[in-house]
């Protein structure tokens, strides 16, 4: 019969996801009226399947966007604990991103990035008030060991949110350092994700441009120069060389006049 053979290999292809018009034009009048049959049912079921396809990505997309802000909304309630945290994971997102871009990275990984610098903190919601009263006193073991347990912490709340990527990877790295001296890991120089010491950059850039409670908030010049000054041991060089550009040239994302 002809067409029978084409019409088999068609419908294989999209028997395997590979779907294109093709089959459409085997509804021709060349071709007899059970092959045309044919290849305008399946013509229909492949549109339908499509469709459906299609509105479950959508719906995958904004399941994922509800869950997010859900766990972000779950961040930023450590603002209640503590006037400093709040507006920290903001402020470190909106920096990364900055850099991220700067660095000319691909769109999915700034947001990737800017994503993980919101949440990277997410796991002192499970530390003790001690974290968020005692930064002015000398820290125990004891409470050395909770902040340092945090990023492990952070990971394992969001550990289930497959759809983070990468950015689980970043929010458990965020406290390394090249020279190995970080925590949780003691990760060294290329063994930390890349993301990871953006947001340190970020990180460290907001936590001295904060006022808090017991002292002034650095100037932008003055956390800059200590930026370099700590490149290389405590921050990647080329990444917190090209934050300084980035600042110097566009200014802070916030205003840092207030606490």
């Amino acid at each position: 019969m002809k067409g029978k053979n084409r019409l088999l290999a068609i419908i294989k292809n999209i028997a395997q996801g590979e779907y294109s018009g093709e089959i459409m034009e085997l509804t021709r009048d060349e071709f007899p009226d059970e092959i045309r049959d044919l290849a305008e049912a399946v013509g229909l079921m492949m549109v339908k399947i499509e469709a459906r396809e299609f509105y479950l990505e959508q719906l995958n997309e904004r399941l994922r966007e509800n869950v997010l802000k859900t766990v972000t909304a779950t961040a930023n309630a450590l603002g209640a604990r503590d006037v400093y945290t709040e507006g920290h994971g903001t402020r470190v997102g909106a920096y990364a991103e900055r850099l991220a871009k700067r660095l000319g990275l691909d769109e999915d990984e700034v947001r990737t990035i800017r994503i993980a610098g919101i949440l990277h903190d997410i796991g002192k919601i499970g530390c003790s008030d001690r974290v968020f009263t005692d930064e002015n006193a000398a820290l125990s073991e004891d409470l050395l060991r909770e902040i340092r347990q945090h990023p492990i912490s952070g990971f394992d709340i969001l550990k289930e949110l497959d759809f983070l990527g990468s950015a689980l990877e970043y929010v458990s790295a965020h406290h390394e350092r090249p020279d190995g001296s970080g925590y949780p890991y003691g990760l060294k120089a290329d063994q930390i994700p890349f993301g990871a010491s953006i947001i340190s950059v970020a990180d460290c850039f907001d936590a001295m441009t904060t006022t808090r409670p017991y002292r002034q908030g650095k100037t932008v010049d003055q956390a800059l120069a200590i930026l370099r000054k700590i490149a290389g041991t405590q921050l990647d060089q080329a990444l917190v060389e090209a934050f300084i550009q980035e600042i110097s040239e566009n200014g802070p994302e916030f205003d840092l006049t207030g606490p």
